[in-house]
C-alpha cells in the first residue's frame, strides 16, 4: 500500500495560507516496521513539513527508539542524557521526566499516577503547569471557566554539553478527553486561542524567520547565541513571562558559581537560524528562556548599511538587552493565527523537527485525568549548521 499523505486539520483561528506547509498526516505505513525505501520518505516529508501524524498506531518503546535514532544513527542517548533527568533535582524539568528502565532513552511524561506500565511498577506523573513557572498566573477561578496558558516555547536540547536532538517523537498512549480550554496571553494584546485539553502546540520556525521585518531578518542571518551552562538549574529560581516564551529578567537565575560543575568548552553556542538540511529553508531557532549572550556579527561590506541594527557588529552580554530583543523577533510567530494546536488522540505517533519547530506543553488537568505520553528524542550527532554565505549575502 502507497504512503498517503493529507495536510493537517488546521484550527478555525489559524492563517491557511502560513500553515499551508506544516503538519501531514501519514497513512499507509506502520511507522514501528518501515522499510528503508519508506523511511526515506518519511524522512523528506519530516523535514518538509515539520512534524507528522500517525493515527492509531501500535507502537514499543523499541519502535519508538528505533524510529527517532533512524534519522540520526550514530545517535545513542537521551536528549539530556540517559538516566539524568532524576538526577539534576534542581533542574525544573526534574518533576516531568520518567525513564523507561528498559529502554532508558524513552520518557515517561503525563498526568496523575500510572500503575504496571512498561517495567514502572508506579509511576507519579506530573503535567507541568505555568502556575509553577510563570511570573503571575491565571486566577483559580479563571481556571475553574477554562482559561490557561502555554507553559514554556521551547527546542528539546540539554543547549550544555549535548547536541539538539534533530527529531522528537510523542506517542499518547492514556489520553484523559475533557473540556476545551482558552489559551489567554495576558501581555495586554488580548490575544487567546482556544484549544483541546492538553493539546501540544507548534510554531513553525519558518515562519518565525519569514515574517520578520528586513532589518531584523539580517540580525537573524548574523547572529550567534550563547546559551548559559546547565540552562534549566540556571533558570530554575526565575519566572516566565505570560506567554511562555522566555524569562522576566529580575535577577533570580542561579549564579554560574552555584551551578554543578561546568566546563566553557561544553558550553553551547549556536546560530540563530538553523539550515533544514532537507530543503535548505532557514529555521529560526531559539530556546529563549536559556540564553545568556548573543554575538551579532557585522554587515558584511557590501550590504546596505541604512536603517540596519548593529551595522558593525555587537556582543549583547545584557540579560534585559538580549531577552527582549528575543522576544520582539519571537513573539509575532506565536500569534494564534500561527499556532497548530495538536487535537490528541490515544495511540497518535507525533515526531516533529525539533530543529524547524518551537513547542509547548499547554493547559491544565485535575489529578484524577491520567495522562500517559512516551516521549523519544536523542543527543544529536552533530551541532544544527547555520546560514550559508549565499544566506548571508541575501538576507544581511
Amino acid at each position: 500500500m502507497a504512503i498517503e499523505v493529507v495536510p493537517l486539520p488546521v484550527p478555525a483561528t489559524a492563517d491557511a495560507a502560513k500553515l499551508q506547509d506544516f503538519g501531514r498526516e501519514v497513512k499507509g505505513v506502520n511507522p514501528g516496521t518501515l522499510s528503508p525505501e519508506q523511511f526515506q520518505e518519511i524522512h523528506d516529508l519530516l523535514y518538509k513539513h515539520g512534524a507528522l501524524l500517525f493515527r492509531d498506531v501500535d507502537l514499543s518503546p523499541e519502535q519508538q527508539f528505533a524510529l527517532t535514532k533512524a534519522f540520526d544513527p550514530t545517535s545513542e542517548s537521551y536528549g539530556h542524557g540517559n538516566n539524568k533527568t532524576g538526577g539534576e533535582k534542581k533542574s525544573i524539568l526534574h518533576p516531568d521526566l520518567k525513564t523507561i528502565p528498559r529502554v532508558p532513552q524513552v520518557q515517561l511524561i503525563g498526568n496523575g499516577i500510572v500503575y504496571d506500565h512498561e517495567g514502572l511498577a508506579e509511576a507519579k506523573l506530573k503535567h507541568p503547569s505555568h502556575t509553577t513557572f510563570h511570573k503571575t498566573r491565571v486566577s483559580p477561578e479563571d481556571e475553574e471557566k477554562g482559561y490557561t496558558r502555554y507553559y514554556r516555547w521551547h527546542i528539546d536540547a540539554a543547549l550544555y554539553d549535548l547536541s539538539p536532538p534533530k527529531v522528537t517523537t510523542l506517542y499518547g498512549v492514556n489520553v484523559p478527553k475533557g473540556a476545551r480550554q482558552r489559551v489567554r496571553y495576558d501581555d495586554g494584546t488580548g490575544d487567546e486561542l482556544e484549544v483541546p485539553l492538553g493539546t501540544t502546540a507548534f510554531v513553525d520556525g519558518r515562519n518565525m524567520f519569514n515574517i520578520l521585518p528586513p532589518e531584523l531578518k539580517s540580525v537573524a542571518v548574523r547572529t550567534k547565541v550563547k546559551y548559559s551552562p546547565h540552562p534549566y538549574v540556571w533558570m530554575a529560581p526565575a519566572h516566565a513571562l505570560s506567554t511562555g516564551l522566555g524569562i522576566m529578567s529580575e535577577g533570580l537565575e542561579m549564579s554560574y558559581d552555584e551551578l554543578p560543575p561546568w566546563e566553557e568548552s561544553k558550553i553551547k553556542v549556536l546560530p540563530m537560524l538553523w539550515k533544514n538540511p532537507v530543503t535548505g529553508e532557514l529555521h529560526f531557532q531559539v530556546h529563549p528562556c536559556g540564553v545568556a549572550e548573543l554575538f551579532v556579527a557585522p554587515l558584511p561590506s557590501d550590504a546596505k548599511r541604512e536603517g540596519a541594527l548593529y551595522p558593525d557588529g555587537a556582543h549583547l552580554a545584557d540579560l534585559k538587552e538580549v531577552r527582549e530583543l528575543l522576544y520582539k523577533m519571537q513573539r509575532p510567530a506565536i500569534a494564534p493565527s500561527l499556532v497548530y494546536p495538536h487535537d490528541w488522540h490515544e495511540r497518535d505517533l507525533v515526531l516533529f523537527h525539533n530543529r524547524g519547530v518551537l513547542h509547548t506543553v499547554v493547559g491544565a488537568f485535575k489529578p484524577d485525568q491520567v495522562r500517559a505520553f512516551h516521549q523519544c528524542n536523542l543527543a544529536a550527532s552533530d551541532d544544527p549548521k547555520g546560514p550559508s554565505e549565499e544566506d548571508v549575502a541575501k538576507w544581511a
